[in-house]
């Protein structure tokens, strides 16, 4: 039985369907479109991430940190500029790709470098969890036990809005010297822990919502660039759930002797 069954219009009919009313013919997009696209998208990951990574092992910390914070910062001007303009995805989606590499590398190989004796294969496993939660939610939803319905769309949009509200706070006040424990990356308390799994839980129920925006696409015959859209949806998820799993792996390493 399906969770969540419900048919009432989803935010991602009006997004394609602007897009729709905004194109002038030609081809449509397709899952397979996307799918390919975000495969390009992820060796740019892959990239930039090896490129970090190598700076940071052959002790160059100091450019390594300006790639990292450069990233950073492009990073979020590319997903504030997508998500008004989902039309400029085809350009910049790429180079969010890139930039993401750049953080993902620079974090991971500090990540590493900090585990290796109490978790030596941190990385590895926080890479390999993270796509084997994302294959798995994926057999859950073309199965259809998973569904993207509207109620499902409110408890997960509203969960990621507090979720993000929360994390901005945890973040304005660290500018001010305060920090909440649970929140610090190694904490192993059991609130940090519950709270680290939550997130991670709606970081993988969000990817549903990446797959029914791209099938939901090819089903209204948008524009073909919306392939780049999609795409770029679900990268932003698998980095967000990629950087939720590494957290949670690395408060679990404190338990370890």
């Amino acid at each position: 039985m399906a969770l969540f069954e419900s048919s009432n219009p989803t935010l991602s009919e009006k997004i394609f369907r602007k897009s729709i009313d905004q194109s002038y013919g030609g081809d449509v997009m397709t899952v397979r479109g996307s799918v390919q696209k975000f495969g390009f998208l992820m060796l740019l990951v892959l990239a930039g991430a090896a490129y970090t990574w190598k700076l940071y092992y052959s002790f160059k910390v100091p450019t390594m940190l300006g790639f990292l914070f450069f990233g950073l910062i492009g990073g979020l001007v590319c997903v504030f500029a997508i998500s008004f303009k989902p039309n400029w995805a085809k350009y910049l989606s790429p180079v969010y790709a890139l930039l993401e590499g750049f953080v993902l590398g620079g974090l991971s190989a500090f990540i590493n470098d900090q585990m290796k004796v109490k978790y030596p294969n941190i990385i590895i496993e926080a890479v390999g969890l993270t796509f084997g939660v994302a294959f798995a939610v994926f057999l859950l939803y073309n199965a259809r036990i998973i569904r993207a319905t509207a109620k499902f769309r409110a408890v997960i949009l509203s969960s990621m809005v507090g979720i993000m509200i929360f994390y901005v706070i945890n973040m304005l006040l660290g500018f001010f010297g305060v920090h909440i424990p649970f929140m610090q990356w190694g904490d192993n308390s059991l609130i940090g822990i519950a709270v680290n799994l939550f997130v991670v839980v709606i970081a993988a129920l969000s990817l549903v919502l990446n797959f029914d925006q791209i099938e939901t696409g090819e089903k209204m015959g948008a524009p073909k660039y919306m392939e780049w859209y999609g795409a770029f949806g679900l990268l932003v998820t698998i980095v967000w759930l990629y950087l939720e799993i590494l957290k949670l792996l690395s408060r679990f390493s404190n338990n370890r002797s």
